[in-house]
């Protein structure tokens, strides 16, 4: 589980370096445990809303096996994933989503919402604090350094 977290992390790096708010996103096969989908925020630069990294790791999963339907696949996130990523993974088939930090302002798999509970026609097996500390941390440095950026202008 931490390989792919770590690798979801690097990711978010990859975010954060890019002036992107640090997030990141890999969907694994489970049968083989291949890497087929990867992800990062990437809003700012794509000037699109729908540009989250679940959104952009399941869309690479989807090319690569070659279906929209995402059978015996897990989603890792370093956040929990907010309304939107919740439906796209809804509708995706993805059997499990493992997240590292808890979004209580907009996290809709426990925090917000529980919306994998909803009476929806699938429900994914959810764990989230999966390597917390890391996750929260590289979203506080982000926002910290947003806040003294601001400041000084």
């Amino acid at each position: 589980m931490d390989k792919y977290m770590s690798r979801a992390l690097e990711l978010a790096r990859e975010a954060f370096d890019e002036g992107e708010v640090p997030v990141g996103a890999v969907v694994v096969k489970k049968t083989t445990g291949e890497i087929v989908g990867e992800g990062r925020n990437m809003r700012e630069g794509a000037k699109n809303a729908l540009a989250h990294a679940e959104i952009m790791a399941i869309d690479e999963a989807c090319r690569t096996l070659g279906g929209w339907r995402l059978p015996e696949c897990a989603i890792y996130v370093t956040l929990e994933p907010c309304p939107m990523c919740c439906g796209a993974i809804i509708n995706s088939r993805i059997d499990n989503v493992i997240f590292g930090a808890y979004d209580v302002k907009s996290g809709s798999a426990v925090s917000v919402q529980k919306m994998f509970e909803l009476p929806y026609n699938y429900r994914p097996e959810v764990t989230g604090g999966v390597m917390e500390e890391e996750c929260s941390a590289i979203l506080s440095e982000f926002f910290r350094q947003l806040r003294e950026k601001k400041s000084r202008n």
